[in-house]
């Protein structure tokens, strides 16, 4: 449809979410702006650009993210999407979770880029926004490459009516979207400021974004031939990013995601949330723990997984698997990483001024939940990391202003160290950002002479329990080509039984945990049989 319909005062309300200046606001009309003013004024302009800010995705008003595709979490209930199809490799072209509706975002970005750049607005104006849109619009392209490989690449602004069956593109490889998002990126980075009024985007947003893609393009997924070029590529952009002089990383790692430490000096690029509206940011409500003191306090949407319990080390920094680590199975709590405190509720943690009591046959509502059924963890653990004890309430959603963190400072130092291990080894500069990571959370320095394999190892693990909940893990399963082995078996949890008067602790298979994953066709998405029926042009992804 063509643009000159009117715009409506939907994009003034995201707009009040995006920023303070109500000088923004004074649009007239303040119900519908028409075509013939909406490119002649930066004020006009900014609503139409918001409402493509406005677009990002967010999992902070789901109860079951995409965390709970990996190993890391489950969904605490039968039903949701995670369970009933992700997990089970049951998804078909008719019913798999969709990723395509970031087509009409890009269409929007489309026209503002054509409209703004073809229009009498101030130069210096021209150029930020313009660098904004493209941003934008790769950022919407990251996300369909992501999850389906190559899709169409469209630039113009199509119009059905004009054009007929002509705006329907077959797909592009998936090297050619990858190489439009690297371009883009790198064009939107020249034209973008070191810093901006939050929550716009900045040079560092568009070549964190840059990096990003250029780790994913050289990780298995795509580098079947292990080509360290492509390394070393994705290790110098996220190196830029740190040499940008810019961002560090935030004293304090819980609250670093609580809504009073929004747009602090870590955070790169976010999706905002203003709390009271229909923009708040539910996941407390959605993703904490169900019971305190036999009180309905969230709905258990994110359990964390005893996989992703073992991977935190002890306070000494040595996994729990070393035999020096100090590690009892029988008191596996104790003496742990401080993430760990800082991310889980388990056996004996407190929580909003509560003792949590996960061990069987105490009458606890907390207790583990073996049968499946009563709402409590079915693994022994419930989320920490993030939840604001101001906002857990299960009766109220939306409430909380806290931003979704998209890419933040600690991400660029581990995809550096990534990248310049697989380069060119476990050099000095590999080592300085993975324990610029690990001081934050008062861990030692990884230990030295470690070759290419044991320093990969250790960062894969450095980035799981650093990003943990963030929803990265799947994107890392899938890039590494890990998810055909983490994600064909059931995930586990902790049960604590009193056996001969003694309480022992006892892993076992997760009631709801079974996961598989077909090697030959999961690794994407299948393209949407909606999207297929109306352009038949699209060829669908493999086996599906």
């Amino acid at each position: 449809m063509k643009q000159k319909n009117l715009i409506k005062i939907g994009c003034l309300c995201f707009l009040t979410m995006l920023s303070a200046c109500s000088d923004f606001l004074e649009v007239d009309p303040k119900d519908q702006i028409s075509d013939a003013t909406l490119w002649t004024s930066t004020a006009n302009a900014d609503l139409f650009l918001n409402n493509i800010y406005s677009g990002i995705p967010s999992p902070f008003r789901a109860e079951d993210p995409t965390e709970n595709w990996s190993d890391n979490s489950m969904v605490g209930r039968v039903g949701p999407t995670s369970r009933s199809l992700m997990n089970l490799s049951q998804y078909t072209p008719a019913n798999a979770p969709s990723q395509w509706g970031n087509f009409s975002n890009i269409r929007k970005a489309n026209l503002f880029i054509q409209k703004v750049g073809a229009s009498s607005l101030p130069d210096d104006w021209k150029k930020q926004r313009l660098g904004e849109a493209r941003f934008l619009r790769a950022y919407y392209y990251t996300l369909l490459w992501l999850y389906y490989g190559g899709v169409p690449i469209i630039t113009d602004v199509l119009n059905s009516s004009e054009q007929g069956d002509a705006i329907f593109n077959p797909r592009n490889t998936a090297e050619e979207t990858f190489k439009f998002i690297v371009e883009e990126c790198a064009a939107a980075a020249a034209d973008l400021p070191l810093k901006a009024e939050a929550p716009r985007v900045t040079k560092g947003s568009a070549l964190t974004l840059k990096g990003w893609v250029e780790l994913v393009w050289a990780s298995p997924i795509y580098n079947t031939g292990n080509d360290a070029a492509r390394w070393q590529t994705a290790a110098n952009t996220n190196k830029q990013v740190m040499d940008l002089g810019v961002y560090q990383l935030f004293a304090d790692y819980n609250l670093l995601h609580f809504e009073q430490n929004n747009n602090n000096v870590e955070v790169i690029f976010d999706k905002q949330h203003l709390g009271g509206t229909s923009f708040g940011s539910s996941k407390e409500t959605y993703w904490g723990t169900p019971w305190v003191d036999g009180i309905g306090r969230s709905w258990g949407g994110v359990t964390p997984t005893q996989e992703i319990i073992d991977e935190y080390v002890m306070a000494n920094g040595l996994p729990i698997t070393d035999p020096e680590s100090g590690y009892d199975p029988q008191n596996p709590y104790e003496n742990r990483e401080k993430r760990f405190y800082q991310s889980i509720v388990y056996d004996g943690s407190e929580w909003q001024g509560s003792i949590i009591v996960m061990k069987q046959g105490l009458g606890s509502r907390t207790a583990t939940d073996l049968s499946d059924f009563n709402g409590a963890s079915n693994t022994g653990y419930n989320l920490k990391k993030g939840m604001n004890p101001k906002y857990i309430n299960s009766g109220n959603t939306g409430e909380s202003s806290a931003s979704f963190i998209i890419f933040r400072y600690a991400e660029v130092l581990l995809s550096f160290a990534e990248a310049q291990n697989e380069a060119a080894g476990p050099g000095q500069a590999v080592y300085d950002a993975v324990n610029l990571v690990r001081a934050r959370s008062e861990l030692p320095p990884l230990k030295t002479g470690l070759d290419k394999d044991e320093m990969r190892k250790a960062i894969h693990r450095e980035r799981r329990i650093e990003l943990a909940f963030e929803e990265k893990r799947w994107f890392d399963l899938i890039r590494l080509r890990l998810a055909e082995k983490n994600l064909n078996a059931t995930m586990h949890g902790m049960v604590i039984e009193q056996v001969n008067g003694k309480w022992v602790y006892r892993v076992i298979e997760a009631p709801g945990g079974k996961r598989v994953f077909d090697a030959s066709k999961n690794y994407f998405l299948p393209i949407p049989q909606e999207a297929i029926d109306r352009n038949t042009r699209l060829n669908q992804n493999p086996n599906y």
